[in-house]
């Protein structure tokens, strides 16, 4: 195919801050987990596809299935009101007090209700 660029499992980005490996990295409708360390302003590659242990909200109790969006630090199953982007979905349960949750990711760009 001549018009075809890249599979787009990982994508290379400018890191929009200081990035370590495994962080949820968003820039503005690309989501992805970062593959490695990198100063902010320099090329990093995100995974946008697959499952990742990410942090989560300790208070709250997570189930199989539930929704989750990014607060800035951490998954949350609360939607909020348009500015939290949609991480994935949960996999794994996570309970109160535990401090991450396994998260499928996936539907970038989209955010809580309005």
């Amino acid at each position: 195919m001549k018009n075809y660029v890249q599979e787009g499992k990982t994508l290379t980005v400018t890191a929009p801050g200081a990035v370590v490996s495994g962080q949820y990295v968003t820039l503005g409708s690309i989501r992805g987990v970062a593959a490695y360390d990198a100063a902010s302003g320099e090329p990093v590659e995100v995974a946008t596809e697959g499952v990742f242990t990410l942090p989560k909200v300790a208070a709250e109790d997570i189930a199989v299935g539930d929704l989750l969006y990014w607060t800035g630090t951490a998954c949350t199953k609360t939607a909020g009101t348009g500015s939290k982007p949609l991480v994935g979905v949960a996999v794994r349960p996570a309970s109160n007090g535990v401090t991450t949750v396994a998260v499928k990711l996936g539907a970038h760009g989209l955010t809580g209700p309005v």
